[in-house]
């Protein structure tokens, strides 16, 4: 099983976004069995809160499920239960390491890092703007389940009906 866990700061935009983009991605490659995917924030600010109303809204504009997930903050801990630990921007990083230590097994990126043109992805908190976010977490979450369809194949295994 391939286990994903995307961070941002609040938990409540980007990475609940990226959660429930790739989690569809995955149902419709009838991969589901085969990954775990969570999502939880670099700060405390919004713990215990739901996914933000602009999140909410796009994902339902998109034809997307969009969950009951509320705000946790990532732990040292989730260094060894997740496969792949994702980024929204540079900023989460530094966060990220700060609160895991190191990362001894290249386990922390950025979403776009897995896509052609790298890049931070906008907090829409700020922006205004979930349509770009979107747009954005779409593109790294293609890119992010095509490298990972590529790399960790073996670990892969297609849901009986359905094609992959």
């Amino acid at each position: 099983m391939i286990k994903i866990l995307f961070i941002c700061h609040g938990n409540i935009c980007r990475s609940t976004m990226a959660q429930y983009v790739m989690q569809d991605m995955v149902d419709k490659r009838g991969l589901s069995s085969s990954f775990y995917i969570d999502s939880a924030a670099t700060s405390r600010e919004e713990i215990g809160n739901g996914v933000h109303y602009g999140t909410r809204r796009k994902l339902k504009e998109m034809g997307i499920w969009c969950g009951d997930h509320r705000a946790v903050q990532m732990t040292k801990a989730d260094y060894k239960k997740y496969d792949y630990i994702v980024g929204m921007d540079g900023w989460n990083r530094r966060n990220m390491l700060r609160i895991l230590g190191s990362d001894p097994e290249g386990k922390v990126s950025l979403l776009l890092d897995f896509s052609a043109h790298p890049r931070d992805i906008a907090d829409p908190w700020y922006t205004g703007n979930f349509d770009v976010t979107y747009e954005d977490v779409k593109e790294g979450c293609e890119a992010l389940l095509n490298h990972i369809l590529e790399s960790d194949a073996a670990k892969l295994r297609p849901e009986r009906g359905r094609k992959v």
